[in-house]
Formats: C-alpha cells, structure tokens, sequence
C-alpha cells in the first residue's frame, strides 16, 4: 500500500531527472502557476510555452463557474489531460482531446491530491491515487505525456475521451482512427462559447496499443503493456486536418526525448521572461510579478500549422504568410495586457495586426471576443478597434488605409446597439432589449476616441470629425445632478429608480458594474470628463469617494465586482485605469497610495492570490506595468503615466536591441511618492512618459520619499 513518504519519494526523483531549474535558467524558478488557482481566478495550470495553441493540463468536472479552466485548487477528481484550455475566463470552453491512465478499463475518473502535483513553466506532474505518475510537457502546437505505472502492474489502460469538454462546450462530431499500433488520428468538432469549433489531433505512442473497448462513439480505451520504461505519447492539433497536425507533430516533437523537450520549453519561458528584469522588492513582490508575466503570456494563442495554413473566421481555410493568433479577450486586455506586449513583444504585433485584419476581412467586423477562429461576440464595445488603432498609431501595422477601412467597417455597424447609437447619438436604454446600455454607449466612445486618433494622423478630416464626434456620446450619459453615468430613455430622461450601488447582473445599465465603476469609463477624454463635473475640485471630490464609499449591491450583482477598496473593483476590468486619473488632475500622490494599496491587497503568492479573474493576462498585466511604473490609459496612442513604483530598477527590453530602465531611488514601503526625475540625464516633470520614448531606450530615473511632492501636479506636466 502506498503511503505519503512513498509518493513524495518518487516525485522528488522524478523532478531529478529533469534539468535542474538552477541550471534552466533563473527566471522561471521565481513563477508559482499556483496563484490564481484558488478563490476566482480561474487561471490554467498545465504545461505550455508562450502563446503556444497547447495548453496541456488536468482537467476536472465541471462543477461551477470556478472551473471554467476546467481546474480549481479546491478539487480532488480529474477526468483527463486534455490539450486546450483557457486561462482566467468568466465561461468555461476547450479540454479537447483528453487522455487519462488507468488500471481499470472502466473508470473514467481518478483521484489525487494537490500535494501531489509539481508544477512551472513548461511542465506538470502529478502522482494520481491510482500510482500512476503524469508528466506533461508541450511546444506550440503538441505535447507529450510521459506515464510511469506502479512496477507490480502488468497492464495500463489508456482512455481517449472525445466527448469531454469544459463548461459550454458540447462535442457535436467526432471519429478516430487506428493507423497503426501506435498511431491515432481523428477530430472533434464541438459547440458552445465557440460555436463551431474543429481540432484535428495526430496522437503517437512509444509503443504498441491496443484497443480493448469503446463506450459510445467518442469514448475508446486502449491497452499497453508494462515494461521498464514510462510510456510515452506524444500529440499534435490542428484546427485544419490530421495531415496538419500530423506535420506539426513531425515538426515539433520528432523524437522521444522527454526531458529535452522541458529543457526546451523552460528556455522559451525564460527568454521572454528576462526581457523584463526586477531588481529589489521582497521575494514574494519578485514571484507575483514574474508569475503575472508568465500568466500573460498564456494568451493570444498561436493558431496556424506549420506550413501556414489556418482555419480563418468564416470557417474557410487560408493559406497565411504570418502567424495567426485567436483568444482575444479583448474587453480586458485591451487596457493593459495589449499595451504591455507593443512594449516587451515587438517582434510578433505586426501579426497581430494581420491576424485583426484577416478576421474582418472574414467575418466583416475586426474581432470582438475571438475563439478558436470563432466570434463569441462576448461583452460590450468595439475592443478590436482599440487595439488595432493603439498598433497602427505605434507603428505596428503601415497599411493605414486598410486599417481606417476596417474601423470604419466595424464601428459603423448596426448591430449590438450600434444602430441606435446612429440613430439617436446614444444607446436608449428603453430599446435596446439586451440591457446594459451605459456601459455599450461608453465602450463605444472609447473605441470612436480610438478610431478618430488613427483619422485624425492618417485618415480624412471627415472619417476624424465622425469618430470624434461620436466619441463624444459618454456626455449624453452623464446626469450632472447625481454625478452619474446613467441610463437614458428614447425620451432624453433619465432610467427611474436610481440607485448608483445596485447592479444585477446582465439586467441592468452596466456590465458587471455599476453606476460608480461605470462612471469614470472615459478613458480616451479624461478632461472631458473631468469637465461634465464643472471644475476639478467637484471631480477630486468625487474621485475621493469612489475609494470611500459603501453600499449593498444587491443579491443578483455580477460575482466579478470584486477586489473592492470603497466602490473601486480592482477585481474587474472597467475600474483599471481609475487610479491613474488623479494624474491628470494633478494630484499624483494620491494615486501612490491606491496603488501600493492595490499592490499589497489585491495580488499576492497565494492560492487566491488574484482578486478576481485572470482574464486571459489582463489582471496580470496591470500588475506588471503598475509595479513598474507604468500604466496607458488613453486606449490608443501610447502615453504611459508614471506611477508609484515597487522595485528599486526595472529593465525592459523593448526591442531592436535596446533597453529601457526605470531607476527608483529610495524606494520603499514609505517612499511611495515621486519627488523628481530625470529622463537619460535631464530633468523630466511630466506625470506620463511617452512609448516612442520609452521604445527608444534610456533611462527614466525617479527619486522617492515620504511626502507628496510638486511632481507632475503643473498643468503642463500632466497627461
């Protein structure tokens, strides 16, 4: 019988016969894909590289909203190792194409204990209840499981389970075939979130199967002998055929060589890892921050074969010449974690761009909320415009023209409340029978702001007026008596009772909000709002309380209203930017006391160590540039407003072979305050830095101490 000493005796020796982590590398020891695993951050835990279409892992039951990654660290089941997963999503999808060993051909599900699993970058383990030890790795576009039974059993079981999914996903079609003793091919077609999904998988054992049973149409069970060695199987995807997954499994995993291919995977963590280094902070700031880059990462995925070919967003495939991406949560990360890679993964935003492009061209929109080359059409806005209009404004994608086309072609849709929104120059909350109208109406301004950036350098003076002009409908929300953003009648009134704490979920004014968290989403014409409240004081006044104030949300509010200082909701993403509006009031200091407030209380090295979901990056990515320093708020153009910094030095490697540092001197825990800076050796007093300077290289060195200071607070130093 098995006891605990035992099993903690064979995980230890099989992380000896991998590379040590002192000698893979130094970065990748600091990221525990622990966090987020506990309360709602819903994030994957599994083998993967960076933005690679495999995310290998376990996956358990579904058993609420918080295994929408298929895994919650309060769980003890798994049904399999599937090959996808999603990362920190409010909807469960993928788990496709899952393999789970067992001892008996009948079960289809096994026991373990989270003591039991090791895991970082580019590798998992686990010693399930049954004596079976897992162990995963991955490339972009396959993975390999290496399986080692219990030395007194003669015969394993392998189950290949096609049905399985997570959350919404249905399997709606699938087949297998047995090409040879060792070889399986076959698909699966599913819906849900993604309403017509296709894998395709090629999956190779080290030797011979056999198959012994078949439960249904896509559940079969195979038998393998039990030698000396672990059995190997290794599995290539492909969202086009089995020949191309074929051809990206020949391509990326050609040999048996487990241990290379974690020494390959923890290289790959490692060189994009380090192109941010940290100095100073404790060990647990080091391991939030390098853990948040990792979950960064997780996300777009890469979404082509080997050869180029993609399964395009009318269900089509297209012969590429660019790496293709898909899951795009664009609603989040199109505040931080897309502002985040224009600085650190220069080398892969101008496919991005293309991958934008080629879906518009595909689909008649630029993405919304992209999945495995399907729209969901999830959330609210335009988020694509945004992201697109920030790359074209940096220099990430030249062909302006085809970019103007494409906002124009998406934003002036009539779809989503669009038309509406041409109509009556705002969204009536009175006809639009999907609710949630002040949030769309304020989305949609921000993308219009976005839009009329990209005309106003690029485009015609009339493509600029529109957009600007359009931009510009936030105001129509606003009720200067309340100080809200409020629901507005086909009548010009305001939506009656009002209650500016209250929210329920999908059934409201708001998107997972409410009237105070909705309020300051203006982030493209932050004077303007500033404006609507008649001066400054009456803003900072209302600004304060945000962080102050109390209230009942009521019992049917969105579970994402979470992560809350007063009514601030750290835990979702309209609130991100807030803090970093006392700039440009010119009262910075009071944004160095929410941000390290933030820093402390809502990220830390635990289970639960996010405040609410991951969101494919973007509660990740936020930490990353706020610790740094850095945070862009006008969603399209590239000012990044400086800070309160944690670390004592920052170097960013932004490309082209050159660096960018921010040096902190006497930071600390009291320190929180920018006395001064100076930008490669000159005074700077701007409150923002711009991306043309900080992708230039150089050094942006601030002084701290423990009093506000006169930094940035003159007019003409703030954004």
């Amino acid at each position: 019988m098995r006891t605990e000493k035992l099993h903690g005796w064979l995980l230890a020796l099989s992380l000896l016969l991998l590379p040590s982590l002192s000698q893979a590398g130094n970065l990748t020891k600091l990221v525990n894909p622990r966090i987020g695993t506990g309360g709602h951050g819903h994030v994957f835990v599994g083998a993967n590289v960076p933005f690679g279409m495999i995310q290998l892992g376990p996956t358990e039951h579904t058993r609420g909203w918080d295994w929408c990654s298929g895994y919650h660290e309060s769980d003890s089941v798994l049904i399999g190792f599937g090959h996808m997963h999603l990362s920190g999503t409010g909807i469960g999808e993928l788990g496709d194409v899952a393999f789970l060993p067992v001892l008996d051909a009948r079960q289809r599900e096994v026991l373990f204990s989270h003591r039991a699993e090791r895991v970082r970058p580019g590798y998992y383990s686990v010693m399930l209840d049954n004596n079976i030890r897992v162990e995963l790795t991955a490339t972009e576009r396959a993975g390999m499981h290496r399986y080692a039974l219990p030395a007194d059993v003669a015969e394993g079981f392998m189950v290949l389970n096609l049905n399985q999914g997570i959350g919404w996903d249905k399997m709606s079609k699938c087949g297998m075939t047995i090409e040879s003793p060792t070889m399986i091919t076959g698909y699966r077609y599913s819906t849900g979130w993604a309403k017509d999904q296709k894998v395709f998988f090629a999956a190779e054992f080290s030797r011979p199967v056999k198959k012994v049973a078949q439960d249904g149409d896509s559940i079969s069970v195979f038998s393998f002998v039990n030698d000396d060695a672990p059995l190997l199987l290794r599995v290539g995807l492909s969202a086009v055929s089995v020949d191309g997954a074929k051809a990206n499994l020949r391509a990326e995993i050609n040999h048996w060589n487990f241990a290379s291919l974690v020494s390959g995977a923890d290289r790959k963590w490692e060189e994009q890892l380090q192109k941010v280094r940290v100095s100073g902070g404790t060990a647990d700031e080091q391991t939030v921050f390098y853990t948040a880059m990792y979950h960064t990462m997780i996300a777009p995925s890469v979404f082509n074969d080997v050869d180029g070919r993609y399964r395009g967003a009318d269900g089509k495939v297209y012969q590429g010449h660019f790496t293709n991406y898909t899951t795009f949560s664009l609603w989040d990360t199109y505040r931080a974690a897309h502002p985040l890679m224009t600085l650190i993964h220069p080398e892969i935003q101008k496919d991005m761009a293309q991958t934008m492009l080629h879906i518009c061209d595909q689909q008649g929109k630029l993405p919304v909320w992209h999945l495995m080359g399907n729209e969901t059409d999830c959330m609210v806005g335009n988020p694509g415009s945004i992201v697109l209009a920030d790359l074209v404004m940096k220099g990430y994608l030249t062909d302006t023209k085809r970019a103007i086309d494409a906002l124009k072609k998406s934003d002036m849709l009539e779809e989503r409340g669009l038309g509406l929104l041409a109509k009556y120059g705002y969204i009536p909350c009175d006809l639009d029978p999907t609710y949630e109208t002040v949030a769309k109406g304020l989305e949609y301004a921000i993308a219009d702001g976005a839009a009329a950036t990209v005309a106003k350098r690029y485009g015609s003076k009339s493509d600029y007026k529109y957009f600007y002009n359009r931009s510009q409908s936030y105001r129509r929300y606003f009720d200067p008596k309340t100080g809200f953003m409020r629901g507005v009648t086909s009548e010009g009134k305001f939506r009656e009772p009002f209650n500016p704490f209250h929210a329920v979920h999908q059934h409201d004014d708001y998107t997972e909000g409410n009237a105070w968290q909705y309020t300051w989403l203006v982030a493209h014409d932050v004077h303007g709002l500033v404006g609507l409240f008649g001066s400054e004081k009456r803003f900072v006044e209302k600004l304060d309380s945000l962080f102050i104030v109390e209230g009942d949300l009521g019992e049917n509010a969105s579970p994402d209203i979470s992560g809350l200082i007063g009514q601030y909701a750290h835990g979702n993403e309209p609130s991100h930017h807030i803090i970093y509006m006392y700039n440009y009031v010119g009262q910075p200091w009071k944004a160095a006391r929410l941000l390290r407030r933030v820093f402390s209380e809502m990220y830390s090295n635990k289970l639960d160590g996010l405040s609410g979901n991951e969101d494919v990056g973007q509660m990740s990515a936020w930490y990353v540039l706020s610790t740094m320093g850095l945070y862009q708020v006008e969603p399209a153009g590239g000012r990044y407003i400086i800070g309160s910094p944690l670390f004592g030095k920052v170097e960013m490697n932004v490309g082209n072979g050159r660096t960018f540092k921010v040096v902190v001197n006497n930071n600390s825990a009291q320190n929180i305050y920018v006395q001064s800076a100076r930008l490669n050796g000159k005074k700077y007093t701007k409150s923002y830095i711009d991306f043309k300077d900080i992708v230039a290289g150089g050094t942006l060195e601030l002084e701290m101490g423990n009093q506000p200071s006169a930094f940035g607070t003159a007019k003409k130093d703030r954004p």
